[in-house]
């Protein structure tokens, strides 16, 4: 599986008793997520199911078993700009998930903003940069945000990833795993 985020896009609010969460994941940030791997998520990559107003949850470390907010609860909302994706959601301290997210926010333990996707058919380019590779991705469908201890933008953090190379240049995804789904 494979995370993107940004170091400090969380801002917790109290507001009348409920909690509000403010995040940004920019686009047009290049991160290397292994030696010589590098992934750019171009501007409004995320838009179209944004737009579309698909389900899309607010989870704690990518976990469906936690989740902290969702578009179709009415807590949670996002917005794709040519610069990031913008995330307001209300968290309510009611699940034992919740108020740990909500703790450990406060103690400064997790600050960072990694979205869950799946590269559309043709979304991506893949081109050699130096003894490297950079991946952008110009469309993706975002199915959920988390909020993580240690985001891959931008810095590095892997998990199930191959970059192999093929003959036409694309790469090897190797087996795919039914919880590897929303992640290539």
């Amino acid at each position: 599986m494979l995370w993107g985020a940004s170091l400090g896009a969380l801002e917790i609010r109290q507001e009348g008793g409920a909690t509000r969460l403010s995040a940004r994941f920019p686009y047009g940030a290049a991160t290397e997520l292994a030696p010589g791997r590098h992934e750019i998520i171009a501007p409004r990559a995320f838009a179209n199911r944004i737009e579309q107003r698909g389900e899309i949850h607010l989870l704690a470390q990518h976990d469906y078993a936690r989740p902290l907010a969702s578009t179709a609860a009415g807590t949670l909302s996002l917005r794709s700009t040519d610069l990031a994706v913008e995330i307001e959601a209300t968290v309510d301290g009611g699940t034992s998930w919740a108020r740990d997210f909500l703790a450990a926010h406060a103690a400064g333990l997790i600050r960072g903003l990694s979205p869950g996707f799946r590269v559309a058919a043709g979304g991506e380019r893949i081109e050699q940069r130096g003894g490297g590779l950079l991946r952008t991705i110009t469309r993706a469908d975002l199915f959920e945000v988390s909020a993580v201890t240690v985001p891959a933008y931008p810095q590095a953090q892997i998990e199930a990833r191959s970059w192999e190379m093929h003959q036409d240049r694309q790469p090897f995804r190797g087996a795919v795993h039914h919880l590897n789904r929303w992640r290539l």
